[in-house]
């Protein structure tokens, strides 16, 4: 398909107020949101999953095959792609990227035959596989420029995963209390913010943040969700992901701290998911068409677009043990992959 040139302003002015200082001042803005181009993975009836966008405008994500078959790739910021990344421990046709600094380290996962995720760096051609020491699944989700990392572990088998952020090679891992599973999106190159979701004792998801000082804020749902994933962040707190609501309409959420949301659809889709933002405003996200193909597309923030208050979330303190049981039960949120 043929990138098209679609610009969609939404102009506004609004107020966003800083949460107990961790947050950089926000003055009032006129926000919009613009498409710049959309692209697919080339290859006929192939679904584009962009992941994540560093700051040369890179894009790492996933494209899924007319057979099944998934595999990461890299869309370099001149538009070209790279050939497609398979891990080579890769035995059952999953590789997906995951996230991409700017050094254009990319981290991703993979499956093999008993089911089970496993973890990569690739770096100038070079796999370096990765396992949280001590589990049995581990689910890298992203990479910042400092190489600190985020994902979700499964420390025994049971499918039930627990967040974690690697820093300064320092793995803490928490999950927010009485969830089923946690994951962590990704980490900003700030160390002020990492964003991600969890899934609660009904199956429902939930955004949530943890800040600098390790206290995770949650939930964090716009109004009218029925399930919320926040994806990625830049330095300046700005945050995007989706919710669904309930009619079966999912939108593109942009995401203020601490409750700030503005909803984004992509002109007569309605399945639109924001998944990457860096510093100058670009986002990398996905829409389906009519026919059920998922496209990837470039936007850009230029400032903050109107947003609605959400109501207040709740805040603890997180516990970090890397031998923290959540429910035993897998089929309490149905063996489901973390949401891409």
């Amino acid at each position: 398909m043929k990138p098209k040139q679609i610009i969609i302003s939404i102009l506004a002015v609004l107020f966003v107020f800083p949460l107990m200082g961790t947050f950089a001042q926000q003055a009032p803005n006129s926000g919009s949101i613009e498409v710049i181009t959309t692209f697919d993975y080339p290859g006929a009836g192939n679904l584009t999953l962009p992941q994540k966008i560093n700051e040369r405008g890179d894009v790492v994500g996933e494209f899924i095959d007319s057979s099944g078959v998934a595999r990461a790739f890299v869309r370099f910021s001149d538009g070209s792609f790279s050939a497609p990344i398979v891990d080579p421990n890769d035995t059952v046709g999953f590789t997906e990227g995951r996230g991409i600094n700017n050094s254009r380290t990319v981290a991703g996962d993979y499956a093999i035959s008993d089911g089970t995720l496993h973890s990569f760096f690739l770096s100038g051609g070079t796999f370096t596989e990765y396992d949280v020491p001590g589990t049995v699944q581990t689910n890298l989700l992203s990479i910042n420029d400092a190489g600190d990392f985020t994902g979700g572990f499964d420390p025994d088998g049971s499918g039930i995963f627990q967040a974690f952020v690697s820093v300064a090679g320092t793995l803490t891992s928490f999950s927010v209390p009485a969830a089923l599973s946690t994951f962590t999106y990704e980490l900003n190159n700030s160390k002020q913010l990492a964003v991600g979701y969890y899934i609660d004792g009904s199956g429902i998801l939930h955004g949530y943040y943890r800040d600098a000082n390790g206290t995770l804020h949650f939930p964090i749902d716009p109004s009218g969700s029925v399930g919320t994933v926040l994806f990625g962040l830049n330095d300046r707190n700005w945050v995007v992901g989706r919710y669904a609501d309930s009619s079966g309409a999912t939108h593109g959420l942009f995401f203020v701290p601490p409750n700030q949301f503005s909803t984004f659809d992509y002109p007569g889709s309605t399945f639109t998911s924001l998944n990457g933002v860096n510093d100058q405003g670009f986002i990398c996200g996905r829409y389906v068409d009519a026919s059920g193909i998922a496209h990837g597309f470039l936007a850009r923030a230029r400032g903050i677009p109107p947003t609605k208050e959400a109501g207040t979330e709740m805040k603890a303190n997180h516990s970090p043990s890397l031998a923290t049981r959540l429910n035993p039960s897998a089929s309490a949120w149905g063996d489901a992959m973390p949401a891409r």
